[in-house]
């Protein structure tokens, strides 16, 4: 008997139809190989590799019997073999803080221009921010036998990754500086961009500053710290304890830490986000604000120029890291690299308004 279905009390039939394409014990069909390639155009196996590898020594009348058999059947070179005996995959890894980071939308299509330009293939994945799933993903691509790895630490210890890059695995970090090991990094300079965002506003007039950033223990957020303490220090303005605040920058923290900086009886005339996540929260509290508050971001974001007023950002170039990144692993992998480099790129001011309002009071 035919088991029914409880749910429509339909019998279920077994689809055989296709039982000979398949595998025992799987939904999947069988791939088809150089040897059936070989057999359904009626050649030997070493004319087929020859075909697929774009090596000569094939009549054109033989290569277009094999590649007539290689679209009917849909064959596919496996690149396996060639893995073992070159020792290269012709591929690289990305590992990323969050993939869903407008952020790092035009830093990873950079890396996967350069990697396409080399002939090499991109894998990227998300740490999420955990220094445990980055080293587990980090780990993951090497045992896949990636010929380098582009990588946003959330760690600060990559020790785990010294027996790879000894092995050959050619290594750059980006936007934040490796842990306890020396390797390349290319970085924005968070520092000197916070430092003139903040001189900006208090050229403007203002002298209580706030600055909301991410996690002190992420690289970028302490830059940007003390590019801030640094501005407010040149123009002999001491910085009181309500006005600084980092941590996770979920709306729901952002949000509390830029009310409270609001309110009071000497609430900051002006704010400094930390980074494009920060800025997107602060823009919806001060909406609800009856006074004007002066704002500067670190990072651009999407539709600043149609805010009212503009938004006021000091901009870093994520096509520019990424790009500089990927070069550098190319380089590292041609054997023209010798001994790792810092690279840190500007940022560049844009006024657009929100950092030009004069202090309410």
């Amino acid at each position: 008997m035919h088991p029914v279905d409880d749910r429509t009390g339909r019998r279920i039939v077994p689809d055989t139809s296709r039982r000979a394409d398949r595998l025992p014990g799987s939904r999947y069909g069988t791939r088809p190989t150089m040897k059936d390639v070989a057999a359904r155009a009626g050649v030997g196996l070493k004319t087929v590799s020859r075909v697929v590898n774009g090596e000569p020594g094939v009549t054109p009348d033989t290569e277009r019997r094999v590649q007539e058999a290689i679209d009917a059947l849909g064959f596919r070179r496996n690149d396996s073999a060639r893995v073992l005996r070159k020792g290269r995959t012709a591929s690289i890894g990305l590992v990323l803080e969050d993939l869903a980071d407008p952020f790092y939308g035009p830093l990873s299509r950079a890396v996967e221009e350069v990697a396409r330009a080399h002939g090499a293939l991109l894998i990227n994945g998300s740490s999420a921010e955990d220094p445990d799933r980055e080293q587990e993903l980090a780990l993951a691509l090497c045992a896949r036998r990636v010929d380098g790895l582009v990588v946003i630490p959330a760690g600060d210890d990559h020790r785990y990754l010294e027996p790879e890059i000894r092995a050959g695995v050619a290594t750059v970090f980006v936007d934040r500086p490796a842990g306890k090991i020396d390797a390349d990094v290319v970085l924005s300079d968070s520092y000197g961009g916070a430092r003139d965002g903040v001189a900006h506003l208090i050229a403007h007039g203002h002298r209580r500053i706030g600055f909301i950033g991410d996690m002190p223990r992420i690289h970028t957020a302490a830059e940007r710290l003390r590019g801030y303490r640094a501005a407010m220090e040149d123009a002999g303005i001491v910085v009181e304890g309500a006005w600084t605040s980092l941590g996770v920058t979920d709306p729901e923290r952002v949000r509390r830490a830029a009310e409270e900086m609001l309110s009071g009886p000497d609430p900051v005339t002006a704010i400094f986000a930390g980074n494009n996540r920060v800025t997107v929260t602060v823009i919806r509290v001060l909406a609800e604000q009856a006074r004007p508050v002066a704002l500067v971001g670190f990072d651009d974001i999407e539709l600043a120029d149609l805010l009212h007023p503009g938004l006021t950002v000091v901009a870093q170039d994520s096509a520019l890291l990424g790009r500089t990144a990927a070069e550098r692993l190319f380089r590292q992998l041609d054997g023209t690299l010798l001994a790792p480099e810092r690279i840190e790129l500007p940022t560049r001011l844009i006024t657009r308004g929100s950092g030009e309002l004069p202090p309410a009071d």
